[in-house]
């Protein structure tokens, strides 16, 4: 017997394409776009990231790096530098080239409209004090907005946010839904493209990951109202979609 509790789970998961036809979208209604990055309003100011070489030195492939592409729980290597960072950043959300409109980046996104953001519990990164910090992809660069007072104790309570899925990680990577840029587009369609989206992220980040001696591990499974808490999201406009732990392998 099908639990009926399910339909509308799966409902999201079917496209309506069609439909939008029938529909004005705000776009279609000529009103300006929403801002492609959450404006740095926050915070102690921009922290300029090291620009992205042509790429992070490594003898691995990517032939190999896919071959090798598995969820890492534990993270002996202690913390990742700043440009091991930048990398990873700039493999999941790097911009290649920006409009009014849209944005290209190192990952897709339907209709360029890349309706996620992301934020960085960060532990032990060299460099950078522990915190809650924000990445600002049109810039590449990071926000702080707050200094953890106790590293420790925070970090206790994000992996008690995540299910005690954060594995001690040095820094977790945290994509939360803006949902109305995608809104402007697709109207309804975009929830379903933000979920694919998100898995585009994750997998870049997983590939990044072994060509620099990392591991990570995407997470699904979290409290939702414990993790908007913690990143002080109002749980409407902003809430976490997706987490990823990221530390530096043996």
């Amino acid at each position: 017997m099908k639990d009926n509790s399910f339909a509308a789970g799966r409902s999201l998961l079917k496209s309506r394409w069609p439909e939008l036809s029938t529909i004005k979208t705000a776009k279609a209604n000529g009103l300006p776009s929403p801002p492609l990055q959450d404006p740095a309003s926050q915070g102690e100011g921009l922290i300029r990231l090291p620009i992205m070489p042509g790429g992070m030195a490594s003898d691995i492939t990517l032939v190999e790096a896919m071959a090798a592409r598995q969820s890492r729980r534990h993270f002996p290597g202690g913390g990742l530098s700043l440009d091991e960072l930048s990398f990873l950043l700039w493999a999941t959300q790097g911009v290649r080239k920006v409009s009014s409109q849209f944005s290209l980046r190192s990952v897709p996104s339907g209709g360029a409209r890349h309706p996620l953001e992301t934020y960085l519990f960060i532990k032990a990164v060299h460099g950078l004090d522990p915190g809650l910090y924000r990445y600002l992809p049109l810039d590449h660069a990071l926000i702080l907005l707050r200094k953890a007072a106790d590293p420790d104790g925070e970090e206790k309570e994000l992996d008690e946010a995540l299910l005690k899925h954060n594995f001690g990680a040095a820094v977790t990577f945290l994509w939360v839904g803006a949902p109305e840029r995608g809104e402007w587009s697709y109207a309804f369609e975009a929830h379903r493209l933000m979920l694919i989206d998100a898995g585009h992220i994750c997998q870049n980040l997983y590939l990044a990951c072994e060509a620099t001696g990392c591991g990570t591990c995407a997470v699904g499974a979290y409290d939702q109202e414990k993790c908007d808490r913690f990143l002080g999201l109002d749980g409407k406009e902003r809430f976490l979609m997706y987490a990823a732990p990221v530390g530096k392998r043996a």
